[in-house]
């Protein structure tokens, strides 16, 4: 008996750093309810209270600690990736990137709290220069704040947490559904949007080939939800840039007696599907290359270093 509550001690902490870990790399996992049902397991269950908050923290730290690290190592290249998967990739990096220069120390505390923020504030971080020691610090605050606020909620109502949890097997089974739940809600979103866009106003979509064969007499957009900031980005050679947040800023300054074709790297080219249907509404000749840069760029066709002028150069620490 005594082995096997070792075993279902051991293989529940699993869980939580599991879950936990991996809400902190951006999968679509929710730690705060792993939390809570580990707070009302410590309320004179089988797990350690001391042993579950550390395990938690432990977790939280190790994710954020690989984000920063790897948005150290890559630059802008993963918050990018972030911002494709997340559920409002129009509202990243441009939108967060100030804002975290500007109090990212203090933003680190409640980013946990912030969906999309939780993911994105340890890789700015590492992106923009923070210096290590001042990262652990601060988001070991904010991690503390976190794991403490839904493990104390989850003790204090563990009689009716109780209901859920029968004993700490029965903790990973509800985790694993609520698991579950959460990525056949966040597939359900995505399947949701594609047809929703289906239903919306048909785009033209051609081919990278025809879009060169097209392009001395048409004009090639990068309508990417995100701007240029490494160095070494690249775009379809002879394409300039339209950002898609400008669309309503004013004036435009397209040609109108000739194709528009845009192009971006988000899934089922949704950013420059939705640029397309705001520009051919407004009277403009429209067209978006399937499989956007990736495709251009698998079809061997020509690329180009961006501009020096056409990039941005956010702020870093230090």
């Amino acid at each position: 008996m005594g082995s096997l509550a070792a075993a279902i001690a051991q293989h529940g902490y699993a869980v939580l750093f599991g879950v936990v870990i991996c809400e902190a790399m951006g999968l679509p996992v929710p730690a705060a309810i792993a939390l809570l049902l580990a707070g009302g397991a410590s309320a004179g269950g089988p797990m350690h209270p001391v042993r579950a908050l550390l395990t938690a923290e432990g977790a939280l730290l190790t994710g954020d600690l690989l984000m920063y690290t790897l948005g150290r190592l890559t630059g802008w290249w993963l918050l990018s990736l972030l911002c494709r998967i997340s559920l409002n990739p129009e509202a990243c990096i441009l939108r967060s990137a100030s804002l975290f220069y500007k109090r990212g120390r203090t933003v680190l505390i409640f980013a946990k709290f912030v969906p999309g923020i939780n993911t994105l504030g340890p890789p700015m971080a590492g992106s923009m220069n923070m210096r290590l020691g001042e990262f652990v610090a601060w988001d070991a605050m904010g991690a503390t704040l976190y794991v403490t606020v839904y493990w104390t909620a989850g003790y204090l109502f563990s009689d009716f947490l109780g209901r859920l949890i029968d004993g700490y097997v029965a903790f990973g089974h509800v985790v694993g559904w609520v698991i579950g739940i959460g990525v056949a809600a966040y597939f359900g979103y995505q399947a949701w949007v594609w047809y929703a866009a289906k239903r919306r106003s048909p785009v033209t979509m051609i081919s990278p080939k025809e879009a060169f064969r097209r392009q001395p007499e048409a004009s090639i957009f990068d309508a990417r939800s995100h701007g240029y900031y490494d160095q070494d980005t690249a775009r379809i050679a002879g394409s300039r840039r339209l950002e898609p947040n400008s669309l309503d800023q004013g004036e435009l300054e397209l040609p109108r007696d000739r194709e528009i074709i845009l192009y971006c790297t988000c899934a089922r080219e949704a950013t420059s599907g939705g640029v397309a249907r705001v520009l051919a509404e407004r009277g403009y000749k429209v067209s978006v290359i399937q499989g956007g840069l990736r495709a251009w760029k698998k079809a061997g066709l020509p690329l180009e270093q961006v501009p020096a002028e056409d990039m941005v150069f956010l702020p870093r620490f230090g």
